[in-house]
């Protein structure tokens, strides 16, 4: 296509963004810090990114779960990169899967909240597509100093140990490796597995370490003896496999995946996958990095789908939603995107690119509805600002229309898939299947931004309650106080709406290169598939 200045302006900003996320994921990756992971090899064990990488499959796609998890969070304990643990799914002998490795560089692999968050997330992806779940064990436990935010709740620590027991009356395949320490509650994880492993001399488990031992019931005995892989492979029987080192554990997992039966399949429609016509890498110079300007996302989704075909829904009505099927790696899909041009619809009115109005909530709200009756998953891509308001809205029904999208979108029992391109903006973030709706996977690009509005409006809010706060106790509010106020809440407040942060409390499964949105999406339908649909489809009295 022809590129203009604009075009390459976008694309060189864009890729900056790229980078820039990389550089992030780089440092991330170090765990923490290279000397902690000399200290950790020097016992004779590999790190969890290469325990990974080596059980997983050669040359195969893999994707990684929360890399952004715990960014910035926790200075004040040293920092907690990537929550302390590594979710990768991927292949193992063929078999597409999920892979759980703490990461003992980063305090001992202590469970931060954070941590357990991003456990239970991997569960969550587990239990939803019925996929193996592999945890490569090597924890010191709950991180003491937080210990009431990760302890007690329904959503902490205990929670991984009722996942463990649902999943395996789901017949969910759960394999654990005991690499390094595994103590006290924690004990309970591999061990509520279906098979467990224990490396020789490195792995350990128990529920009172030898130290508490002394100090509970004046028993001395060392750690080995107490819960090594000798007592607990020939005399209490707690584990199933004894592992002489980290590869002879890990061979023996791929060993155990090479003979698990083929699951009952969903039946999502695959034909022969196909790249896009049009060029993918354009994408970087057709998107805006400025989210006031408008783009053309049907130009987006044509770099995205294969042959660069879409068959659009109902193209000329609702036109602030496009709507239509395509396939994407071959897998069929429908795709629901904001549409980020003006509008000018047959009656001379303007409607504003990436607000939903009422005909473009009813045209989503048919078309997830007839996805639901075909079985063909769904994907959303965001860029919105929320809905229409205004006495025409309202008096036109918005709310109601806007609950139909809202109840047909959450009823869906088909896979949904959410990636973020721009905005995504308050009750625009609900129907457009945010977080809270249970996407399969939900990613964003560099250039999203996550908030319950866009950062001017909300500054000019906040700044009038902190102005007339500041005025109720008889301050004075100069022109060069005001726009001081105004200034440090805009960046306090954009700060919040940028992806690492979203992605850092894992309201987002992970920050992608726009040129990764294929992998993810069809990684994520492959693992749907292993998932029948055993619920019928039932999209609410709002409906009616």
């Amino acid at each position: 296509m022809a590129q203009d200045l604009e075009f390459n302006k976008n694309e060189d900003k864009l890729k900056l963004m790229v980078s820039d996320i990389k550089q992030k994921l780089e440092q991330i990756h170090l765990g923490g810090g290279e000397k902690r992971i000399e200290k950790h090899k020097a016992k004779g064990k590999m790190t969890a990114r290469e325990r990974v990488a080596y059980l997983l499959d050669k040359n195969r796609p893999q994707i990684e779960i929360g890399a952004f998890a715990g960014y910035d969070m926790y200075a004040e304990h040293g920092g907690c990169p990537g929550g302390g643990v590594v979710v990768v799914m991927g292949y193992v002998k063929g078999r597409i899967c999920l892979v759980v490795a703490n990461d003992a560089t980063v305090k001992a692999g202590a469970w931060f909240p954070i941590t357990g968050k991003k456990n239970l997330r991997a569960q969550e992806i587990a239990m939803e597509n019925k996929i193996p779940i592999i945890y490569l064990v090597d924890s010191a436990g709950v991180y003491l100093p937080m210990q009431d935010e990760i302890f007690p709740d329904k959503e902490h620590f205990g929670r991984i140990f009722r996942n463990n027991a649902i999943m395996s009356s789901m017949g969910i395949t759960q394999i654990s490796a005991i690499m390094g320490s595994c103590v006290a509650g924690g004990a309970y994880l591999p061990i509520m597995s279906d098979e467990a492993l224990i490396v020789n001399k490195t792995g350990s488990i128990f529920l009172a370490g030898s130290y508490l031992v002394k100090a509970a019931i004046g028993e001395n005995i060392d750690n080995e003896t107490l819960g090594g892989a000798t007592t607990h492979c020939e005399i209490s029987g707690v584990t199933d496999y004894k592992s002489e080192d980290d590869p002879d554990a890990l061979r023996t997992i791929q060993t155990i995946m090479d003979k698990i039966g083929e699951p009952v399949k969903a039946g999502f429609s695959r034909t022969e996958p196909a790249k896009p016509a049009k060029d993918e890498k354009e994408i970087y110079g057709l998107l805006p990095v400025d989210r006031t300007k408008q783009y053309d996302m049907k130009a987006i989704i044509e770099r995205l789908v294969d042959n660069s075909e879409f068959e659009e829904y109902k193209e000329g009505y609702g036109k602030t939603i496009v709507t239509g099927y395509a396939r994407i790696d071959g897998w069929a899909v429908g795709i629901v995107a904001n549409n980020r041009e003006m509008i000018k619809t047959k009656t001379g009115e303007m409607q504003f690119g990436g607000v939903i109005y009422s005909d473009s909530a009813d045209k989503a709200s048919r078309f997830i509805a007839n996805c639901n009756q075909k079985k063909i998953p769904l994907v959303f891509l965001q860029d919105v600002s929320g809905f229409m308001v205004g006495s025409r809205s309202e008096h036109g029904g918005i709310i109601k229309d806007g609950a139909k999208m809202v109840s047909t979108m959450a009823n869906s029992v088909v896979p949904k898939f959410t990636i973020i391109i721009g905005n995504s903006y308050g009750a625009g973030n609900y129907a457009m299947c945010g977080k809270a709706y249970d996407p399969r996977l939900i990613v964003a690009w560099p250039t999203a931004n996550l908030a319950v509005m866009g950062g001017a409006q909300a500054a000019k809010v906040l700044l009038q309650i902190e102005t007339a706060s500041l005025k109720a106790k008889g301050e004075e509010i100069t022109p060069e106080v005001e726009k001081e106020l105004l200034d440090r809440i805009t960046a306090s407040y954009e700060k919040q709406t940028k992806p690492e942060y979203a992605a850092a409390r894992l309201w987002t499964d992970a920050i992608i290169d726009p040129l990764q949105t294929r992998t993810w999406i069809s990684m994520g339908i492959e693992a749907a598939n292993q998932a029948p649909i055993e619920k019928a489809y039932n999209p609410g009295v709002i409906q009616a």
